[in-house]
């Protein structure tokens, strides 16, 4: 079962234009308590501003925030993938690249953000999938029922009504295609 990272980006993204001053770029983050931005050219996304650049280009170097455009800070080119990519491909991608987070653009337009907290959240739930997946082939269980609930050995769906037929547990659907 393959997570995409449409299943689990964050959105609206915040978006700021790239003239706009570094100082602006701050005040929106902090206001949305968000800790990056996207910076965007004529609707397009071009860059992104993180925390980190605030905090490494400006802060520490005492500069004046109001006389910085997010042009001439921002991270470019803009490292993205699209809402179709595998979250494992996404994390591979992030870590080549020593990235924290990663824009989703589609037909060049901006549609979600994921971070590696985003990853770290999902990584419980595919902890989950694959030991109840995996525990019954490793273990045979005893079958002392003809009905149970769980994952569907064919279409890897859950449901309250797994039958076990030609040895594979098959939600009602996937029983119908057997029975046809």
């Amino acid at each position: 079962m393959t997570i995409l990272v449409k299943d689990i980006m964050s959105k609206p993204v915040l978006k700021i234009d790239y003239n706009a001053s570094v100082e602006r770029a701050g005040k929106e983050m902090a206001k949305n308590r968000k800790y990056a931005i996207l910076v965007v050219k004529k609707g397009n996304p071009v860059g992104i501003l993180t925390d980190s650049d605030l905090i490494k280009k400006v802060v520490a170097k005492n500069k004046k925030p109001s006389s910085i455009k997010v042009k001439d800070l921002m991270s470019a080119p803009l490292v993205s993938v699209t809402p179709e990519t595998s979250v494992l491909d996404a994390s591979r991608k992030m870590k080549r690249n020593n990235l924290k987070r990663l824009p989703i653009i589609s037909e060049n337009k901006l549609v979600g953000i994921i971070s590696t907290t985003d990853i770290a959240r999902t990584v419980p739930e595919m902890i989950d999938i694959l030991e109840f997946k995996l525990k019954p082939k490793e273990f045979p269980p005893k079958i002392l029922e003809e009905e149970t609930s769980g994952i569907c050995d064919s279409c890897d769906n859950y449901s309250e009504n797994l039958k076990l037929i030609d040895n594979q547990w098959l939600c009602d659907d996937c029983q119908e295609d057997v029975e046809i």
